[in-house]
């Protein structure tokens, strides 16, 4: 066991050499002092959560800062993929990260509970139209382009399963064939994080989730390979269970633990369980920064850091810590319910909340080496009643910021917005 574990974390030390430069979720790239990201999506903080303001009648649906713009993609005016008043379900963007016509092309999932689909919009033309579905497709959640070219969908359900979609050549609006990746995991899916040589990051969506790397036996192979879990060692096996008390305690030294692949293949979440991984509140989704892996604990109102060369875990964004505590209640502005994570200019963590009125918030860079953000400001926040934000995403212009819309009380508004810098 020990073997594999050093070997799982030189493979993973090695992928970080091989993510391209200039993708979405590339390596770094940023200024020392931080002040890059200043230049291209740099802001002043907006007053803070509307609370007073919250409408179904909105014509633009974010509060945003001077500067910047907003404007719809797509929504259901223009898509309406399920009709009868159904809402589409947008949650998760990508985009053709790479190739011909890098970039031109944004890729949805639809988080409905049968017959999930697969949607794209052209961003030059504005057309959008649905690329795949499948009756039994359910909760589609996480999106994510990989370096080999293929779209990377899962399914955020009990028995949840993580596909890989192959594009025709000479057309990325056309999919020719699906296949079923149960060897990543059959887990309750959400974020994705695709490495250069094919390592995968998924974690597991419950309270008591894990989270999980996927090392392949062959680069852009995913029908072969191994699992591995992520456990503390800091801690006995009975205090890697989740209990939302002992949050703070859940940071330190880790490894990386082999599953039983036979186990894998049919409840990815038991197999971890055997070899007491450590135990999150509700992990969604994992952005990797240079030498480090984010993920999103939505009932901790926390991000985590995972050091990926130096195996060591610690709280980035953490609500009561360096950003405030949320009282919806009182109209107190603060962190709640982190969900998705989206890699920005300059290195920074652009995080948005699943909750009512979600927020999106952007973390400065751990200059001070503490492993937390030295600080944390609000970038936008959402006015509709009923919706939450979801699939936060930078594509290949790093001044536009891709947002969905999801349930809202308007009708015909769930969809995709940008919000560029002016």
């Amino acid at each position: 066991m020990r073997t594999r574990i050093i070997a799982a974390a030189a493979i993973c030390a090695t992928a970080l050499a091989l993510v391209p430069a200039g993708t979405g979720h590339a390596a770094d790239g940023q200024a020392a002092d931080g002040h890059a990201a200043d230049r291209l999506m740099g802001f002043d903080p907006i007053g803070g959560t509307p609370y007073s303001e919250a409408t179904a009648t909105w014509e633009q649906p974010f509060v945003i800062p001077e500067g910047y713009s907003q404007r719809m993609v797509a929504d259901e005016t223009v898509l309406d993929i399920y009709g009868g008043g159904v809402d589409d379900l947008t949650d998760m963007n990508t985009v053709n990260e790479t190739g011909k016509q890098a970039g031109r092309y944004l890729y949805r999932t639809h988080e409905v509970d049968g017959n999930g689909a697969l949607s794209v919009v052209d961003l030059k033309t504005g057309e959008a139209k649905v690329i795949a579905q499948d009756q039994g497709w359910r909760r589609l959640d996480g999106i994510r382009w990989t370096p080999w070219g293929t779209i990377l969908f899962a399914e955020e359900t009990a028995g949840g399963r993580l596909f890989e979609a192959f594009l025709d050549p000479k057309d990325p609006t056309k999919i020719v064939r699906v296949e079923a990746r149960p060897e990543v995991g059959i887990l309750r899916h959400e974020g994705i994080e695709a490495l250069g040589n094919g390592v995968l990051f998924v974690i597991d969506e419950l309270n008591g989730g894990s989270i999980f790397m996927f090392v392949p036996s062959k680069r852009s192979d995913l029908s072969d390979g191994q699992l591995y879990a992520l456990k503390l060692t800091g801690l006995a096996d009975d205090a890697q269970v989740w209990n939302a008390g002992t949050v703070g305690q859940k940071v330190g030294a880790f490894e990386w633990v082999a599953l039983d692949m036979n186990q894998v293949v049919v409840d990815a979440d038991a197999a971890a369980n055997a070899v007491a991984a450590t135990e999150f509140g509700r992990p969604e989704d994992v952005e990797v920064i240079g030498r480090t892996l984010y993920v999103a604990n939505t009932s901790e109102d926390r991000v985590v850091a995972i050091d990926l060369i130096s195996s060591v875990l610690s709280s980035f964004v953490q609500a009561g810590v360096n950003v405030p505590v949320e009282n919806a209640e009182a109209g107190v502005t603060g962190f709640n319910n982190p969900d998705n994570l989206a890699q920005g200019p300059g290195g920074r963590l652009w995080v948005v909340e699943d909750n009512y009125l979600s927020d999106v918030w952007v973390a400065r860079r751990d200059l001070n080496r503490d492993g937390a953000a030295d600080s944390v400001a609000q970038f936008a926040s959402l006015k509709d009643t009923g919706a939450e934000i979801s699939g936060i995403y930078f594509g290949k212009d790093p001044k536009t910021l891709f947002l969905n819309v999801q349930h809202p009380d308007k009708e015909l508004a769930d969809g995709t917005w940008m919000i560029t810098k002016r």
